[in-house]
């Protein structure tokens, strides 16, 4: 079992989870970032897992977890994804091995929202710059966010999307439609004016 790492330049690192057994009150270090760097996220992952990797612009990777060797708490990590400049690692999450199915589900700032079948995310090599996972467009706004769902998760599971002004919404995964990766989705919530998508949590 290890800790998988990925930052918002696209930087992903593996640590052993038995580094972290013993955590002393004031903390140790996790990860050395770089520059202007910040984690987007920890997550477990085992022998012939795969990671997903979704940025604000639209572009998504899928790598075999063992691409990346086990490393130090110290240590700065290694490149994931190569990031285009103006665009950031919104959301990384860990692919069971044992899932047969399921699906990636990506919000966007402006309401829209929409589910992709993770068979069309083929597993490539790490450090490339990925694939198209949604067509991001004014209309819609960036992507602030993805989850996979797999299984019946993907069936009978809840997200809930909260707006920077604090509007929410509850809804069931099944009603948002699975549409095919180059498409901007549908509108999953009614924005009002000057109001966008702060958080998605999935439930």
């Amino acid at each position: 079992m290890s800790v998988f790492f990925v930052t918002e330049e696209g930087v992903v690192k593996k640590v052993e989870a038995k580094s972290f057994a013993d955590v002393r009150r004031s903390g140790i270090i996790a990860i050395n970032l770089k520059g202007k760097d910040k984690l987007v996220s920890a997550n477990h992952a085992q022998d012939g897992d795969s990671v997903s990797i979704v940025t604000s612009k639209g572009q998504s990777i899928r790598f075999d977890e063992a691409d990346v060797r086990a490393m130090g708490r110290t240590a700065g990590g290694v490149k994931g994804m190569t990031i285009k400049k103006g665009d950031s690692v919104v959301s990384a999450e860990v692919v069971s091995a044992a899932a047969k199915t399921g699906t990636l589900l990506v919000i966007m700032s402006k309401g829209y929202g929409k589910k992709t079948e993770l068979d069309e995310y083929k597993v490539q090599g790490r450090g490339g710059s990925g694939i198209k996972t949604a067509e991001v467009t004014p209309k819609t706004g960036e992507i602030i966010g993805a989850k996979v769902l797999l299984d019946e998760a993907d069936k009978e599971g809840e997200i809930v999307v909260i707006s920077k002004k604090g509007q929410v919404i509850r809804t069931g995964t099944a009603e948002i439609p699975s549409l095919s990766r180059a498409t901007q989705g549908v509108r999953i919530m009614k924005m009002r004016e000057g109001d966008s998508i702060a958080s998605m949590v999935a439930l």
